[in-house]
C-alpha cells in the first residue's frame, strides 16, 4: 500500500505509532529521574508550573526523538523483527514526513522552555536536542552506544537543576551520571531482544559488545545506580520511607536479573518494560520522604 492511498485516520495513526505515544515506556523512563531530580533540586516542593513543563517537555522531546530516530533508522528497521512494522519502514509514512513530525515537536518543546524557564536551561534544551539528533548514528561505530542513550535519557536531570537554581551544581551533574547507569542496564536488556538481528545487519549495540557477559554486565550496572543511590539517600539525609522505597527497586532490579538470565527474547523485552516500575518506586521514595519529613535543604548539594 503506498502512502498516497492511505486514509486520513490511517495516517494519523501512522503518526502516533511513528511517535509512540501507543507505547508510553519510553515517556515513562524519562520522567522518573527528571520528576525526582526536580522534587530534590526544589526540596520537595516544586511549582505546578515547572512539574507540567517538564511533563508536557518530556512527552514532547521524547515523539521529536522517536521520529528522527525511525528517520534514521529506516534502512534497517525493516529487517529487524520487532521494527519492521514501524510505519516508516512499512512505508505508511513518507521520510519527509518523519522529519517534519521531528522538526514540529523538537520546536514545540523548544518554545516551552523558552516560554516556562530560564536562560541555564534554555542552553541546555539545545544540548538535549543535539545529543538527540547525534544518538542514532553511533549506532553505526559505537560499541555501547547504550551509553550515549544514558546522556540523553538522564539530561532531563541537570535541565531540572538549572529551571530551579538558574545553574547546575555538581551534584546534579553526580545525579544524571548514576542515573546513567540504569539506563545502560534496561536499555541492554531491550538490545538484548535485537541481538541476532542486529549482528546481521552491523549495528552496535552494548548486548553485542559485552556478549556472553551481558547478564552479569546489567547486574553491575544495576549494582552502580543503586550504590549511587544510597549515597544520594545518605548525602540528603533521607528517612525511612526514602529507603523502603529503594528496597522495593533494588527487588524490581532483581527481578529484572531473574527473567534475563535465560537471555530469552520475550523475557529480556518483559524486563525492559517493567524498568519504569523501578524509577517510579525511586521517585516515589524521593517524594514521600520529602512531603513526609520536610527537612531542610542540605548544604552540600
Amino acid at each position: 500500500m503506498s502512502v498516497a492511498s492511505l486514509s486520513l485516520k490511517q495516517r494519523l495513526d501512522g503518526y502516533e505509532r511513528l511517535v509512540r505515544l501507543d507505547k508510553p515506556i519510553g515517556i515513562l523512563l524519562l520522567l522518573w529521574p527528571t520528576l525526582m531530580a526536580l522534587w530534590i533540586v526544589s526540596r520537595g516542593s516544586p511549582t505546578l508550573t515547572l512539574v507540567l513543563v517538564f511533563t508536557i517537555g518530556t512527552i514532547v522531546m521524547r515523539c521529536a526523538g522517536c521520529a528522527f530516530n525511525d528517520w534514521a533508522d529506516m534502512r534497517y528497521d525493516a529487517h529487524v523483527k520487532r521494527t519492521a512494522s514501524r510505519p516508516l519502514a512499512a512505508g505508511e509514512i513518507a521520510p519527509w514526513e518523519a522529519l517534519a513530525v521531528a522538526a514540529g515537536f523538537a520546536l514545540g518543546g523548544f518554545l516551552l522552555v523558552v516560554l516556562a524557564t530560564n536562560r541555564a536551561t534554555v542552553l541546555l534544551s539545545l544540548v538535549a536536542l543535539a545529543i538527540t539528533v547525534v544518538y542514532p548514528f553511533f549506532k553505526r561505530f559505537f560499541a555501547i552506544p547504550q551509553a550515549f542513550l544514558g546522556i540523553a535519557f538522564s539530561f532531563g536531570i541537570p535541565m531540572a537543576f538549572a529551571a530551579v537554581l538558574g545553574y547546575v551544581s555538581p551534584f546534579a551533574w553526580w545525579l544524571m551520571v548514576i542515573n546513567l547507569f540504569w539506563v545502560v542496564a534496561y536499555d541492554t536488556e531491550y538490545a538484548m531482544v535485537d541481538r541476532d538481528d542486529d549482528i546481521r545487519i552491523g549495528m552496535r549495540t552494548s548486548a553485542i559488545t559485552f556478549g556472553r557477559y551481558d547478564v552479569p554486565a546489567v547486574a553491575v550496572c544495576y549494582g552502580l545506580y543503586f550504590a549511587g543511590m544510597a549515597w544520594v539517600g545518605v548525602r540528603l539525609s533521607f528517612g525511612a520511607l526514602y529507603w523502603a522505597g529503594f528496597a522495593i527497586a533494588v527487588l524490581i532490579a532483581i527481578y529484572h536479573l531473574w527473567l534475563i538470565r535465560t537471555r530469552d527474547r520475550m523475557q529480556c523485552f518483559r524486563a525492559f518494560l517493567h524498568n519504569h516500575w523501578l524509577g517510579f518506586a525511586m521517585f516515589v521514595a524521593v517524594a514521600a520522604d520529602y512531603g513526609w519529613r520536610h527537612h531542610a535543604w542540605p548544604r552540600a548539594v
